[in-house]
C-alpha cells in the first residue's frame, strides 16, 4: 500500500496514542504465567503485540479481548500446555526473545518460528545465556529462527550481558522465574526497565543495584489490574513533526515516561526543543504524563556510547530531526540498527539519498548533514514500521507531494499512525 503525504503547514491538538508496545508484550507474557485473570487497559493495538497475544492463546491461555481491553486467564507457572503446532512470532523480535525465556523451561516441546525479517534476526544473544541456564534450543545455522525448544531442567545463573539488551535481560530473567535459587543478570549499560517494574507488580522477589538484578525463582506470581501507558516510541513521530512544522504546537497524553526511556526527551531537549512535561502520576510502577510540544528551531548534536544504547528504536526519526536541524547529526556505536527488522543505517540513508540528503555511512553509524532540504521522492517502509514513519515525518518537510510505498508496515506497531497524524496536520 502506498501513502501519499503533503507538506503540512502546521501541527497542533490534542491526541492519546496507543498502549507501549514494551509493556504490552511483558503484561501479556507475566499475565499467561501468573495465577488467576489479568485485566489489561490500553493494550497496544500495534501486530507485534497480536503475535504475543497470539502465542500465548497457542500455550493454552485463554485470552478476551474488547477493543483495547484485554484479560488473560493466567495458568500459573506450570500451567502451560504443549501448542498444536509452531508459534507464530510474526516480526516481532520482542515476542520471540522473551517468550523464548519461558518456553525453555516448559516440560513440552515447542518451535517458534517468524515472518521473513524476523528469519534473518540473530538469536543467539538469547542461546548463549539460556543454554547456561540448561536450556536446549536448536536454531537455523545455529542462530536464526525457527528456535526448536526441548524440555530441560534450568538452573539459576549470573550472567553479565556483553551488549545492553533490554530483550535479553528479560528473557533470562523470565527463565529465573523456573529456576530453583536467584539469577542474576548484570546490565554493561541500563537499559529499559519494564521487565523489572512487571515482574514486581506481579508480586516477584526481585532486587536491583545499580546495573544488577536478582531475580528469586519460583514465585507465586498473581494477576492483576494494569494499564499500559501511550507509548513513547510512537510518540516521537509526532513530537518530531510538530518541532519540525512551523507554528504548531501539540499535546499528547498519558504517555509512558520511564526513565531509563526519558532519554529522547532529554536528547531534544540539548537540541533546542520547546516540550514541557504536565500532569505527571504513576501507573503499575510506571511514570505516566502529558507532553507539550511546540516548533521551534533545532541544534544538533551527537548519539554515541550509552545514549545510543538508550535510543536505538528513535535513532531513524531522530535522523530526520538532524537533517533538519542547525548543525547535522552523527551517530555512533549503533551497529545495532545493522540487525533491526532492516539494517536501519542502510535503510534510512537510501531514503535520504531519494530526498537529496548526502549521508556519510559508516561501520557503526552515520554522519547526517544539517540545514538539509527534504525533495519529494518515492520513500521505501523496506517492510519497517520505524523507518516508514520517520519518513512520513520527513515528506510533511518536503517541497511537493511524496509517497511511502509498503506504508502499511506502520501498522507492526502502530496502526493507527497514518489516522492519527491526518488528524492534527493542517496541510
Amino acid at each position: 500500500m502506498d501513502e501519499k503525504i503533503s507538506p503540512a503547514r502546521r501541527v497542533s491538538g490534542r491526541i492519546r496514542l496507543p498502549g507501549d508496545k514494551s509493556i504490552s508484550h511483558r503484561y501479556a507474557i507475566l499475565g499467561a504465567i501468573a495465577e488467576g485473570p489479568s485485566r489489561i487497559h490500553n493494550y497496544s493495538t500495534g501486530a507485534d503485540c497480536r503475535s504475543t497475544l497470539g502465542c500465548v492463546r497457542a500455550l493454552g491461555v485463554q485470552v478476551e479481548e474488547q477493543g483495547t481491553e484485554v484479560v488473560i486467564h493466567g495458568k500459573g507457572l506450570d500451567g502451560l500446555r504443549a501448542p498444536q503446532s509452531s508459534l507464530d512470532a510474526g516480526n516481532s523480535g520482542s515476542t520471540i526473545r522473551m517468550l523464548s525465556g519461558v518456553l525453555a523451561a516448559q516440560p513440552f516441546s515447542s518451535c517458534i518460528h517468524g515472518d521473513e525479517s524476523l528469519s534473518r534476526r540473530p538469536m543467539d544473544r538469547i542461546m548463549k545465556p539460556l543454554a547456561q541456564m540448561g536450556a536446549a534450543i536448536a536454531a537455523r545455522e545455529g542462530r536464526f529462527p525457527p528456535l526448536e525448544i526441548t524440555p530441560s531442567q534450568l538452573r539459576p545463573i549470573e550472567y553479565l550481558l556483553p551488549v545492553p539488551s533490554a530483550q535479553v535481560k528479560t528473557a533470562i530473567l523470565l527463565a529465573g522465574l523456573y529456576a530453583d535459587g536467584m539469577t542474576v543478570v548484570e546490565e554493561p549499560v541500563r537499559s529499559r526497565d519494564h521487565s523489572e517494574i512487571a515482574l514486581r507488580e506481579f508480586g516477584a522477589g526481585l532486587k536491583v543495584e545499580k546495573r544488577r538484578i536478582s531475580l528469586q525463582g519460583r514465585p507465586r506470581l498473581a494477576g492483576r489490574e494494569l494499564r499500559a501507558p501511550s507509548d513513547l516510541s510512537s510518540a516521537a513521530f509526532f513530537l518530531a513533526a510538530a518541532l519540525l512544522t512551523p507554528s504548531s504546537s501539540l499535546v499528547i497524553e498519558g504517555v509512558g515516561l520511564n526513565p531509563t526511556r526519558a532519554a529522547l526527551l532529554d536528547f531534544l531537549i540539548s537540541m533546542g526543543a520547546s516540550i514541557r512535561v504536565l500532569n505527571l502520576d504513576q501507573a503499575n510502577g510506571e511514570m505516566v504524563g502529558d507532553i507539550q510540544v511546540s516548533s521551534a528551531p533545532l541544534r544538533g548534536g551527537v548519539i554515541e556510547g550509552e545514549m545510543t544504547a538508550a535510543l536505538i528504536d528513535e535513532i531513524p526519526v531522530l535522523a530526520v530531526l538532524g537533517a533538519a536541524s542547525e548543525d547535522g547529526l552523527a551517530i555512533r556505536d549503533a551497529s545495532e540498527l545493522r540487525i533491526k527488522e532492516t539494517d536501519r543505517i542502510a535503510t534510512v540513508a537510501e531514503n535520504f539519498r531519494r530526498m537529496g540528503v548526502a549521508v556519510e555511512v559508516q561501520p557503526d553509524g552515520m554522519v547526517i548533514p544539517g540545514r538539509s532540504q527534504f525533495r519529494a521522492a518515492r520513500l521505501d517502509s523496506f517492510g519497517d514500521h520505524r523507518i516508514a514513519m520517520a519518513f512520513t515525518v520527513a515528506a510533511l518537510r518536503a517541497d511537493g507531494e511524496s509517497v511511502i510505498e509498503n506504508a502499511e508496515s506502520a501498522s507492526i506497531s502502530f496502526p493507527e499512525f497514518f489516522r492519527t497524524l491526518h488528524q492534527v496536520i493542517e496541510p
